[in-house]
Order: C-alpha cells, then structure tokens, then sequence
C-alpha cells in the first residue's frame, strides 16, 4: 500500500459533511453511508461518508482519494460502524489483496465516477485492466463482514 492521499479541498470538506449530516439522519445520496471509525492514534470516533458497493452478496468499502485517514482507522482498528445515528452497526472488514482489486474498481468506477473523478488515480470507467492493475495499491478496498 502507498501512501496516496488526494486530500480535499475546503470546498470538498464543507460539501462531504453536508452529504455526512444527510447520511447520519438516515438519509442516503447515491447511496451514500454514515461510516464512523476509532481514531488510532486519538481513540476518538471520526465520521465520513462512503460509498458502500454490493458485489456478490459482499459489501465493499473503496476509498476513492487513497490511504486516507478514515482508511488508516479502519485498517488498525479492523472494525467501523455503519448506519444512521440512531442505528449505527459495527461491522468488520477485511482488506482485498491487489490483484482482486481491479473487478472492484472498475464496478465502483462504473456506479460512481461523475462523483469521484479526479480522485481516483486518474482512472476512468474506460480504464484498462492494465491501468486498474496499476492503480490498485493506491486505492484502498475493504471487504466487510458482520
């Protein structure tokens, strides 16, 4: 795993937690998900806002902007909670490997690229298998149990 990290904007910053407040009152953009974390360092719950990708009968977290914090939380801490706030569900997680990130991606380019382009390593839903290949140790991809 590099250490990628397309950090946002203020612009960016200021419209994520908007769509977050939506998600923690229950309500979903795009499907859009309320995700809280234990900070690893701090011990404090972080809150953002993901994309949550059913392949299979398997959900999937993709963190668009790479190793981002909330990516790095829930890496050490091997566990996040989804949901609104007045049903929040700890679910577990388990990082895909490289090689079985480039389907992923390319799915989860194909549902949400107008929403993350420009973040994700350049790639497009056009991309080859090639580049997904390439890119996959930036991007962080999650699977998740319960």
């Amino acid at each position: 795993m590099t250490d990628h990290y397309d950090r946002p904007n203020a612009t960016a910053r200021v419209f994520n937690a908007a769509i977050r407040r939506l998600a923690e009152a229950g309500i979903s953009i795009a499907g859009t998900r309320a995700l809280r974390v234990r900070g690893r360092k701090s011990g404090a719950p972080h809150g953002v806002v993901v994309n949550v990708m059913r392949v299979g009968g398997i959900d999937y977290l993709v963190s668009p902007r790479g190793n981002t914090q909330w990516a790095r939380n829930a890496r050490a801490a091997g566990t996040v909670e989804l949901g609104p706030r007045w049903r929040r569900t700890p679910v577990s997680l388990t990082e895909v490997a490289d090689e079985d990130k480039p389907a992923l991606l390319k799915r989860y380019l194909d549902r949400w690229y107008w929403e993350v382009k420009g973040h994700i390593a350049g790639l497009t839903p056009d991309s080859s298998v090639e580049q997904l290949r390439a890119a996959a140790p930036t991007i962080p991809v999650f699977a998740l149990g319960r």
